[in-house]
């Protein structure tokens, strides 16, 4: 069983940056997919940013050119590195294994203008 921990969040200024972990127990974590989703209030669930286990990245269009995730299969843990925020990334954020199909608790980001 997948578990997985998520920090990094919190609150930061318009044009600031923030960086999410997503540590996961498990061996499955090195031949995974793993992504970054988000939700705001009232509003679905959305994709944010994904990395295959070769490293192919593909990302919201919203984000892409400020959002970087990565993985480190020696540490069994995924990063979203978000810079130039914009209140409309606000939202609490989940780590998803693919091949568990396995999500995180979440942690909120919130960007203030």
């Amino acid at each position: 069983q997948v578990e997985l921990v998520e920090s990094g969040g919190g609150l930061v200024q318009a044009g600031g940056s923030l960086r999410l972990s997503c540590a996961a127990s498990g061996s499955i974590f090195s031949i995974s997919a793993m992504g970054w989703y988000r939700q705001a209030p009232g509003k679905q669930r959305e994709l944010v940013a994904r990395v295959t286990r070769y490293d192919t990245t593909n990302y919201a269009d919203s984000v892409r050119g400020r959002f970087t995730i990565s993985r480190d299969n020696a540490k069994n843990t995924v990063y979203l590195e978000m810079n130039s925020l914009k209140p409309e990334d606000t939202g609490v954020y989940y780590c998803y294994v693919d091949m568990s199909r396995t999500w995180g608790q979440g942690t909120q980001v919130t960007v203030t203008s």
